[in-house]
């Protein structure tokens, strides 16, 4: 699959896999497809490196050198999102819509401005609004290779509306934008280097196929702290997921 960028401009492209028996899609398969699919080549020319504490190094050997892509991977609400881009480093994060204590997580780890913007919006939404931030705040921090370092949790995020991308007031020349998911899912892709186009292009066959099919969901240009039964678990408070 050739995956030509959108009207000639920087594009995100965002592949959503899911596994089976409760297990994730593999990440190496979807980093392959994807990245074969932007460098319009084949799957078994694509080398995937993984790095501990960084993300996974794609390449292809092209005779002359590697070329790289760019990628990111979260898992989430029972799939595996896999972002690639050839236009510089991107960020993606997804999490499954569900109740939260949102206020309270948020005076404990948003900036104020984002306080104050939940506070004012309808209650019956603001788990989701909630989750959009912090998704958004996930991505970034992959995007600029911290993860949730330096503050990131406090970083602030433009209010999160679906559709195109958002420069991030606190973080120079990076945007962020909200693709539509298919079902419960929230999802956010961040790049550097200025707006890029988002397109969802499908979501992979589950494994057990010899060539793993490609089935269409959108082309539209379009983690979380946990919570154990009202407690807060410490372990995971300001870490990333790279």
């Amino acid at each position: 699959m050739n995956l030509s960028p959108v009207s000639g401009r920087d594009t995100v492209y965002i592949w959503i896999g899911r596994g089976t028996g409760g297990q994730p899609a593999s990440v190496e398969r979807l980093l392959r497809q994807a990245a074969a699919g932007v460098l319009d080549c084949s799957e078994a020319d694509i080398v995937v490196s993984h790095r501990l504490g960084a993300a996974a190094l794609v390449t292809k050997d092209t005779g002359r050198g590697q070329v790289a892509v760019p990628a990111s991977v979260s898992r989430g609400g029972g799939v595996t999102v896999v972002a690639v881009r050839t236009g510089g480093p991107v960020g993606v994060d997804v999490e499954q819509c569900r109740q939260l204590p949102a206020l309270g997580l948020a005076h404990r780890w948003y900036d104020p401005a984002e306080v104050a913007w939940l506070a004012a919006r309808p209650e019956a939404g603001r788990s989701r609004d909630f989750l959009r931030l912090w998704t958004a705040k996930e991505a970034v921090g992959k995007a600029l290779g911290l993860g949730l370092r330096a503050g990131g949790p406090r970083r602030r995020m433009p209010v999160p509306v679906p559709g195109r991308m958002r420069p991030a007031p606190a973080a120079a020349d990076v945007w962020v934008g909200h693709p539509h998911c298919p079902g419960t899912l929230l999802l956010a892709v961040a790049v550097v280097g200025g707006e890029a186009e988002m397109v969802v292009v499908g979501e992979a066959e589950r494994p057990g196929h010899d060539v793993p099919a490609v089935r269409s969901v959108s082309t539209e240009r379009t983690s979380l702290p946990v919570v154990v039964r009202g407690s807060w678990s410490s372990s995971r408070r300001v870490r990333g997921r790279l």
